[in-house]
């Protein structure tokens, strides 16, 4: 049985990056290696792994990579943080003073 993982890594400039994996060890030895001199975390390591959820299926693994991709800094913290009462608050778009 196949696994997958979608990961957050919290790199030194305070940034986040998600990823997406079927081997969460060795993919964090890249991204600490600088394997790839092109890759968004290489000019920000060292990197800390600071969540990670395992799927079955690779099209949720996909899915939920997408999702998680395009959320604010503050949903991705709430993600972190295992807050997830936070995340339809967060989810919401702010009103607009007319």
């Amino acid at each position: 049985m196949y696994q997958y993982f979608v990961y957050i890594l919290k790199c030194r400039d305070n940034s986040y990056y998600t990823g997406i994996t079927n081997d969460l060890e060795r993919r964090l030895h890249e991204h600490q290696t600088g394997l790839n001199n092109f890759a968004y975390t290489y000019n920000r390591r060292p990197v800390k792994l600071v969540f990670f959820e395992r799927f079955i299926d690779i099209n949720q693994a996909i899915a939920f990579e997408k999702q998680v991709k395009g959320w604010s800094r503050k949903k991705k913290e709430a993600l972190i943080d295992q807050q997830w009462e936070l995340l339809p608050e967060l989810s919401r778009k702010p009103k607009t003073k007319l």
